[in-house]
């Protein structure tokens, strides 16, 4: 499906939501914008279009909800360049808050623990949630309350850091997960 502007023509995505665009307008009347930005108040479509055209621009359909519908005229392909633009900036800026996991043993050794904290910190101060992971094997399930004080540790060790438990400490099948989130990011 093309559309046609100003002897140029713009290949749509069905997929995407539908662009009103020069012919593609139905409706008698529009709220007219001009290039400049200026209002020129209710004008029949054909007479908007026939302006679009005069200035070799296209006539878009800003909002077609009002009544009568807003219209402006302006370059379409410059219109969608600066719009997917602004998209992408506020895409790089937004932050996505990820599930860290840390996985460790019961029988844990004191620097591989503390390595474990500072990681854990590490994701916390990053705006991360983690699940600490207490892996349980064999008979090892017969010493559950030894994970559940491993798990305790942890949660004393970094009662000084800005984080907030989502989930205590729980056993999942043959695991004991604690999950931890940054207190910011927490809307409780």
């Amino acid at each position: 499906m093309k559309a046609v502007t100003g002897g140029k023509s713009i290949a749509t995505d069905n997929r995407k939501e539908q662009v009103f665009i020069n012919e593609r307008i139905r409706s008698k009347e529009v709220r007219l914008i001009d290039e400049n930005g200026d209002n020129r108040g209710v004008v029949a479509t054909s007479e908007a279009l026939r302006m679009a055209y005069d200035a070799n621009l296209d006539l878009l359909l800003i909002n077609p909800n009002q009544e009568p519908p807003v219209a402006k005229i302006l370059d379409y392909g410059k219109h969608k360049y600066d719009v997917e633009k602004r998209a992408k900036e506020a895409k790089k800026k937004q932050h996505t808050v990820e599930l860290k996991e840390i996985k460790v043993r019961y029988k844990i050794d004191t620097h591989d623990y503390q390595v474990r904290i500072k990681s854990i910190q590490k994701f916390i101060s990053q705006g991360n949630k983690v699940k600490i992971v207490i892996m349980l094997r064999g008979r090892e399930m017969q010493h559950s309350n030894l994970a559940f004080a491993l798990a305790e540790k942890f949660l004393t060790d970094l009662e000084q850091d800005p984080i907030v438990v989502e989930k205590k400490a729980m056993l999942e099948g043959r695991n004991v997960t604690v999950y931890l989130a940054p207190r910011t990011v927490h809307l409780k």
